[in-house]
């Protein structure tokens, strides 16, 4: 593992930016590497490049991959019961917080792939209610087992990659005038938000976990 890094460090040194891109974003250098620098498909705790994307893309994507495999292993095992199991009148289930993840890749598609500035119709009609949780979550998403959302989860995420490989550095660099906070926001913040709210429903997942009448939740 400290092999594959030293070689990117090497030949890269993890430094520079791309010409023409907006002012002030550095990237790594958008050079393709070698495919015997990738490393093997299967090792989920390599952060680097991916074979199929640009650099910077599949950098990003095995990130969106360990987030994705934290959150299957925090769920693991879970009947049912425990997907609907409600902690206080206020609070999500694990298996809404699971769908509402599925809903928020979705939702990014649209912004950033497809320009839009919500879902599409479409999309708003299967969506909008595990994106925004709340008393209709609480009446809706429920009665399905584990394979149900970990299959909404593939499934939505699949188009997400598949989109990736078709977008090169520059576009993940475009940068929207206004988005977060009304603030110029590129399209490699967009999706790290992306992951970095599975990481915070990942904990969350945890959390209700643990007060699951008669389980213990597994290690983190």
């Amino acid at each position: 593992m400290k092999g594959i890094f030293q070689k990117l460090i090497n030949r890269r040194n993890f430094v520079g930016s791309t010409a023409g891109l907006a002012a002030g974003f550095s990237l790594l250098p958008i050079t393709s590497l070698a495919d015997d620098d990738l490393g093997p498909a299967d090792e989920i705790n390599i952060i680097g490049p991916r074979e199929g994307y640009s650099t910077q893309i599949g950098i990003f994507v095995s990130m969106l991959d360990w987030m994705r495999q934290s959150v299957i292993r925090s769920v693991y095992g879970l009947t049912q019961a425990d997907l609907d199991f409600l902690p206080d009148p206020e609070a999500n289930t694990i298996g809404a917080l699971l769908l509402h993840l599925a809903a928020t890749d979705v939702i990014y598609q649209d912004l950033t792939f497809y320009g839009l500035q919500d879902f599409s119709d479409t999309n708003k009609e299967k969506w909008s209610v595990p994106m925004g949780l709340g008393d209709e979550g609480r009446k809706q998403i429920k009665g399905h087992d584990l394979e149900y959302y970990l299959s909404s989860l593939k499934e939505v995420r699949e188009k997400t990659l598949a989109e990736f490989k078709k977008r090169d550095d520059k576009w993940l660099a475009e940068v929207d005038p206004s988005f977060f906070g009304g603030k110029p926001t590129n399209n490699y913040c967009k999706w790290f938000h992306v992951c970095e709210h599975e990481a915070n429903h990942r904990g969350q997942i945890t959390v209700i976990r643990k007060r699951l009448p008669g389980k213990k939740a597994g290690n983190d």
